[in-house]
């Protein structure tokens, strides 16, 4: 189970916007594309249904930019992975295309099938326990983490 390179640059969009959540400007989508070194087109795009789905704010004009739509704490990484990649990645069969949980699958899983389900069962926990503001706490306190 593997996040889309589009999840990926989400998540770190929403845990930098995190980092500068104190400061009372929004961050432009040109800085943050240049300081995550992210395609300013294709940021927009991700960015644009975070803000739809109310996990960013954002205003238009010359101080204008993104910003977080809540606090970081109430921000689950599952939130963003949901959004982005919806829950397919958490259904599907590691080998076969199809969802674990059709009936011809349940008769006949995947060889992955029951060696997987404990590791994508803690994986989704992991996700649904883990906030932004956490993530973004370790990043300020480990300056070798980068995002």
């Amino acid at each position: 189970m593997i996040l889309s390179n589009t999840c990926k640059y989400g998540i770190r969009a929403v845990i930098y916007l995190a980092l500068k959540e104190n400061k009372k400007n929004k961050t432009g989508i040109k800085k943050i594309a240049k300081d995550l070194d992210i395609p300013t087109p294709f940021l927009g795009k991700i960015l644009q249904n975070l803000v739809r789905h109310k996990i960013l704010s954002s205003t238009k004009g010359p101080h204008g930019g993104f910003g977080l739509g809540k606090k970081s704490e109430e921000i689950k990484l599952m939130d963003v992975v949901k959004i982005i990649d919806g829950e397919d990645i958490f259904n599907t069969c590691l080998i076969n295309l199809k969802s674990c949980s059709t009936e011809s699958h349940e008769k006949s899983p995947c060889p992955l099938h029951k060696k997987f389900k404990p590791i994508r069962d803690q994986i989704v926990e992991l996700f649904n326990n883990q906030t932004i503001a956490e993530l973004a706490e370790d990043i300020e306190n480990n300056e070798n983490i980068e995002i």
